[in-house]
Order: C-alpha cells, then sequence, then structure tokens
C-alpha cells in the first residue's frame, strides 16, 4: 500500500485551517504548525481555557464558520490524518536538494530551545500578516498598544488594555476594535480615522457587490452609536502626551491632500491609545524559500501555487483581504494540493464557488485599500526627535540625514547607515516608516531566518524530526 502523500501547513488561522482540512479530507496526512497554543489566527483567537468563558463568541464575528473549521480539525486529529503542533514557531523552510521534499524548522515551546524538523512533500504557507504602525510623537509611551494588540488581549484574555480608550489610525480593523471595546466595557473616547467618507462612496458600486461586508460594518457602527462612542473621520493623531505612562493624545482634522487643518488641533484624555496603519503580510518563508513577490505578496497563481514547485501560498500573506478570503483561498489551496500529491490534475470546477468568492473579496478588498491609505502627510508631522526604530533607537532626524547629505537611497543603506531595522524585530515594525521618512521604496527584507534562532538550536543537528 503507497504511503499517504504528506503536507505541511504553516499557520493555523483562516487560510490554514481550510487548507489542511481541504487536503486531510482528500486523503493528504496534514502536519499543522502553527506558533499559537490554540488554533484559530487572529481572527479567530480563543481565550485560554483556565479563564473559564462563559460565553467564548461574544467578541467574535463568524463564530458557527469558527466551529466547523474547530470541529473538522478535532475530527481529523482524532484519526491521525491531521497532527497539529502547536507552540511551535517556525523560522526557516528550504528545498532539499536533490529531492522534491521541503523541510520546515522550527523552535518548539515556551523557552523556544527545542529545533523541530518537518519534512513533507509540499507546504501550504498560511503565515497571515502584521501590522503597520507610523511613528508620531509620543508612540513609544507606555499605553499605546496597536489596535490588532487591543484585540488579541480582549479576545484571548478577556482583558482590556485600558478603561478610556482612543482607537486610531486607519483600515477596517478599526471598526471591530473599537465595538469590540466598547461592548466589553471600556470608554472608548474616539475612533479617530484618517480615511474619508466620501472615499468610501466613490467606491460603492463594488462595495455594495458584498452586502455581507457592508452589513458587517453598519453592525459595527450601530454598536458604536449604541456605545456613544465619537466617530472623527478624516482625523488623525499628531502627538501622544504623558510622563511615564499615557495621560492624553491630540488629534487634528485633515484637509483634502492629508495636511492638518489650522487650528483643527484638540485634545483628548485617554489612558490607552490603540493605533493602527493597516496590515502588511508575513512572507519572510516565501521569499527565503525562493518564491517570486509582487509588491509586499506572494504572487501565486488560480490554484494558489507558487513559482516554487511544492508551495503553496493561501489568505493574509498573498494580500491582505480579510478572513473570508483567506478561507476561500486556504480552501482552493487545499484541494489543489491534494489533487497534485495523488499525481492527479486538479479540476477547477471543484472549487468553482470558492473561486468565485475569491474573485469578489479580492476586488472589494482592492477597493478598501484604495480607500484606507495611509494619509500622504504623515511624514511631515514627524519630529526630528520621534523614535522610529525602537529596538535601535533610531530617530526620524537620524533617517532624514542618512536619506538626504549621506546619500542612503534603498532600505538596505539606510540600515548600515543607521541601525534601523538591525533589532529584534529586523525591521518589520520601523520599515514602512524609514521608507516613507526617506522617500525610497518599500520593499520587504530579505532575512535567511523568520525570527531569531539560539546559536544552540543552529549548532547541534535538527531535533524531534516529523516525516
Amino acid at each position: 500500500m503507497a504511503e499517504q502523500p504528506h503536507l505541511t501547513v504553516v499557520g493555523a488561522g483562516p487560510a490554514g485551517l481550510a487548507g489542511a482540512l481541504a487536503a486531510a479530507e482528500r486523503g493528504v496526512r496534514v502536519t499543522l504548525v502553527d506558533a499559537a497554543g490554540r488554533p484559530g489566527g487572529q481572527f479567530f483567537r480563543q481565550p485560554d481555557p483556565a479563564l473559564g468563558a462563559d460565553r467564548k463568541q461574544t467578541p467574535h464575528h463568524e463564530w458557527r464558520v469558527w466551529k466547523r473549521l474547530r470541529d473538522g480539525l478535532d475530527r481529523h486529529r482524532a484519526t491521525g490524518r491531521i497532527t497539529h503542533l502547536t507552540d511551535h514557531h517556525v523560522w526557516c523552510a528550504e528545498r532539499d536538494p536533490g529531492s522534491t521534499e521541503i523541510t520546515v524548522y522550527a523552535l518548539a515551546g515556551a523557552t523556544q530551545e527545542e529545533g523541530v524538523t518537518v519534512r513533507s512533500d509540499a507546504v501550504l504557507l498560511a503565515t497571515g500578516g502584521y501590522e503597520r504602525v507610523l511613528p508620531f510623537p509620543g508612540w513609544t509611551l507606555p499605553g499605546v498598544v496597536t489596535a490588532g494588540g487591543a484585540q488579541a488581549m480582549l479576545k484571548g484574555s478577556l482583558v482590556l488594555p485600558g478603561r478610556k480608550i482612543v482607537v486610531a489610525g486607519t483600515g477596517p480593523l478599526l471598526l471591530p476594535v473599537a465595538a469590540g471595546l466598547a461592548s466589553a466595557g471600556a470608554q472608548v473616547a474616539a475612533l479617530v480615522e484618517s480615511a474619508s467618507p466620501r472615499a468610501l462612496l466613490r467606491r460603492a458600486p463594488v462595495l455594495a457587490a458584498q452586502p455581507g461586508k457592508l452589513a458587517e460594518g453598519a453592525g459595527y457602527a450601530a454598536r458604536l452609536l449604541r456605545h456613544g462612542v465619537r466617530v472623527l473621520p478624516r482625523h488623525t493623531v499628531v502627538e501622544a502626551h504623558g510622563t511615564g505612562r499615557l495621560t492624553a493624545v491630540t488629534v487634528a482634522s485633515l484637509d483634502r491632500r492629508g495636511r492638518v487643518r489650522p487650528g483643527g488641533a484638540h485634545r483628548i484624555a485617554c489612558d490607552t491609545l490603540a493605533v493602527g496603519h493597516g496590515m502588511l503580510p508575513h512572507t519572510d518563508l516565501a521569499d527565503t524559500l525562493g518564491c517570486t513577490l509582487s509588491g509586499t505578496d506572494v504572487r501565486v497563481d488560480s490554484e494558489q501555487r507558487t513559482d516554487v514547485p511544492g508551495v503553496w501560498a493561501a489568505g493574509e500573506a498573498t494580500g491582505i483581504g480579510g478572513a473570508a478570503l483567506a478561507l476561500a483561498e486556504g480552501h482552493i489551496a487545499g484541494r489543489s494540493i491534494a489533487a497534485r500529491l495523488h499525481g492527479n490534475a486538479p479540476d477547477p470546477c471543484q472549487w468553482a464557488a470558492a473561486a468565485r468568492a475569491r474573485k469578489r473579496l479580492r476586488t472589494f478588498s482592492a477597493a478598501l485599500d484604495s480607500v484606507y491609505a495611509p494619509p500622504p502627510g504623515w511624514t511631515d508631522r514627524v519630529a526630528d526627535d520621534t523614535v522610529v526604530c525602537r529596538c535601535e533607537e533610531v530617530t526620524a532626524g537620524d533617517v532624514r540625514t542618512a536619506a538626504g547629505s549621506l546619500g542612503g537611497s534603498d532600505l538596505r543603506t539606510l540600515k548600515l547607515l543607521t541601525r534601523a531595522g538591525m533589532g529584534w524585530c529586523q525591521g518589520r515594525m520601523c520599515a514602512p516608516a524609514v521608507a516613507g521618512l526617506s522617500g525610497c521604496a518599500f520593499t520587504p527584507g530579505r532575512r535567511p531566518f523568520a525570527r531569531p534562532v539560539p546559536l544552540g538550536v543552529l549548532a547541534t543537528p535538527p531535533g524531534q524530526r516529523l516525516d
């Protein structure tokens, strides 16, 4: 009897779960590797069972979809068709020379000091995305958190990041974050959004093609209204205030060019600022494997295949588009993988519904991207003494000097001149800001490792191996 083909899925969010289930249901043995202790990713993040939550679904959207994914995962885990490795942080993936196998390297456990290798016939990269936060004076104060971080605290720990909160930045994530915090008992002093409502109206025909998404947004807006949350469109935070901790923020209205209107600033007292300016794809593993990127996204074909044999990608890694798009892409990838690992040519008709959903949702996401872009004048509001790279304490003035008198014209040169991007996060947080302040193009950094790795793991033979 021939051995079952083996697939490694990196990431147990919506795309990874959909892909793993679709492949497992078609006779593929799946190893699901994820850094979190429980499946679901950020969108379906669950509270720790020790918290004893009675209504786990309260801070969540699409709870029925999550139950279907969870039940499917439990069923396949019970039969041994899916092996779920939790608390496993993948730091590298490579194609084995002279064979078609792909090896994934991970660090296991809370201490991340045990090396684990997983070898398989194919890999699905469902690595998700991360938040973009653009700097402003005071953004390093305690009490300033990312919008997604505030949401993760609420979903995963059932705690509020503060009592009086301002949610600010730009992007569709701000609505559910503000609504969730308000519903959980926080006083949301304001939702500060730099985008203009008129920009949404100009794209009404595209947006109207997704009535479910519009209804979801209307539901969040109704919750904000019910809780008395003040919404400030075409506004931005220009400074955070406090000595030792955040006590207030200054917000200002913006003109059509994204510049602060004279006399349009006022202060809002708060103890927490949840801020975000959209998301970017995690592409480190794809880049290490040699996959072609299209801008910031992993390039894939109609089957979600990259241009590297044996490597598929789905979800936010191929372009930020939300959980519904990730589910559709993951399902298509899982079906394609199963067919090809069994030596068959996939039949696209088998995933026609998912393909139609993917097309509609990609169009919808592109329209939102054009609306929720950071205001063009944001760099003018960043004072020279504002820290841009928090790891290396590089200021905006350092970046401007390196780009001007020192001639730095790309991110790599600026990194060498200023050390911006040499810290723990390897530029994931500061690279968009450095690019904006210097005027150079933002390109994902090429890194041999997707996360810091202990020298002991690199210096010793591979640890536990799963084939």
